[in-house]
C-alpha cells in the first residue's frame, strides 16, 4: 500500500471513529455519515446505520384485537373449528395504537385477519389514533390501498394480491407501485420451509407459492418495495423460539429494511435476532408479550428497543 493510500485510509478511519463517538454521546449522526468520503469501506457505513428496532403489532380478527396462530387461519367459508387463538383483548385497536404512540414506537403493523367490515373499522380507528405511525395489511389491493393511506397509514402491506395462485403476479405488483408508490409499499414475504428452502406462502399462509427467498429474489423485489415483512410461519404464534436460519438469510441478503416475526419468547430471542441478522433485521413480537397474555414484559422490550445504537 502506498503512503497516499495509507493516509486516505487513516483519514477515513478517523472520521469513522468520530462518527461513532458522536453517536454514542447522543449527537445526531446523520451529518457524520454524509461526511464519510466515497472511499470509506462499505462495512464502516453499515456499522453506523445498523440498529434493531422493535416493531409493535395490532392483529385484528372480526373487529377484536387477537393473537392467533396464523397457520390455523382458514377462509371464512370454512367452519373455523381449527382456529387456534392465543389471546383476545378487551381493549380496542385504537387503545393499543395510543400505547405505541405514547412510547414513540413507529413502523408498527396493523394486520386485518379477515376482510370483514368490523376488522376494517377497527383498523381505521387504530390509524386515526396514531396517524403516521402505523402500517396496515390484510386484503390490500390496488383498488383500496390509497384509502388506508388517506386514513393515516404510512404504508400498505401486501402478500396474496401479488403472489396469486402460487405465482408472482408482476403486473399486479407494478400496478400497486403505480397507484401507491414504492415508498409506501411493504411486501409481506412470509414463508415456510419446503424441501429445505423458504417458500413464500399466501392465502392466510395455506398455499405455497413457487417463489423462494434468496438473494436474487430479495434484490428483485426490493426495487418495488420500501420494506419487507417476513413471518417465520413454521414458528409464528407458537412461542417455540425464533427461526435463526431465516433471520440470518434476511440479514445477509435483504437490501432494504426488513422485519422478522415469529417465535420470540424471551428477551434472549431479541438478542439472537440482533446477532443472526447482523444488526439489520427489525423484530415484531406478538403472543409472548404480557399485553397479549404472554410472559414477556412489554416495558422490558420497549426499554431494549430504546438502547443506544451500537456498531
Amino acid at each position: 500500500m502506498g503512503l497516499q493510500s495509507l493516509d486516505a485510509t487513516l483519514s477515513d478511519l478517523l472520521l469513522f471513529r468520530r462518527a461513532l463517538s458522536s453517536s454514542i454521546n447522543g449527537v445526531n449522526k446523520s451529518k457524520f455519515i454524509k461526511a464519510l468520503p466515497s472511499s470509506t469501506p462499505r462495512f464502516s457505513r453499515l456499522s453506523i446505520r445498523c440498529g434493531v428496532r422493535f416493531r409493535p403489532c395490532i392483529d385484528i380478527h372480526k373487529g377484536k384485537v387477537k393473537q392467533i396462530v396464523g397457520s390455523t387461519l382458514r377462509d371464512s367459508k370454512e367452519d373455523g373449528s381449527t382456529l387456534v387463538t392465543n389471546f383476545e383483548s378487551d381493549k380496542s385497536a385504537a387503545e393499543f395504537a395510543n400505547l405505541y404512540k405514547e412510547d414513540g414506537l413507529t413502523g408498527g403493523h396493523v394486520i386485518m385477519l379477515g376482510a370483514d367490515p368490523l376488522s376494517t373499522a377497527a383498523a381505521f380507528e387504530a390509524l386515526h389514533a396514531y396517524p403516521g405511525g402505523l402500517q396496515v395489511g390484510g386484503g390490500i389491493n390496488s383498488g383500496n390501498c390509497l384509502s388506508y393511506i388517506a386514513e393515516g397509514a404510512t404504508h400498505v402491506i401486501v402478500t396474496s394480491y401479488v403472489f396469486n395462485n402460487g405465482q408472482m403476479d408482476l403486473e399486479r405488483l407494478k400496478d400497486l407501485v403505480r397507484v401507491v408508490g414504492k415508498k409506501r409499499l411493504v411486501l409481506d414475504l412470509s414463508c415456510r420451509k419446503k424441501e429445505g428452502r423458504y417458500a413464500i406462502v399466501t392465502d392466510r399462509w395455506q398455499k405455497f407459492s413457487d417463489v423462494y427467498l434468496d438473494k436474487k429474489v430479495l434484490e428483485f423485489l426490493a426495487s418495488y418495495a420500501d420494506e419487507f415483512l417476513v413471518h417465520g410461519v413454521d414458528v409464528e404464534g407458537k412461542k417455540l423460539g425464533i427461526d435463526e436460519e431465516l433471520v440470518a438469510l434476511l440479514g445477509k441478503h435483504s437490501p432494504i429494511p426488513v422485519t422478522y416475526a415469529g417465535g420470540v419468547t424471551v428477551m434472549a430471542d431479541l438478542e439472537r435476532i440482533k446477532v443472526a441478522g447482523m444488526g439489520r433485521v427489525d423484530v415484531t413480537v406478538g403472543s409472548a408479550l404480557d399485553i397479549f397474555g404472554g410472559n414477556l414484559p412489554y416495558r422490558q422490550v420497549v426499554a431494549w428497543h430504546a438502547q443506544p445504537v451500537r456498531p
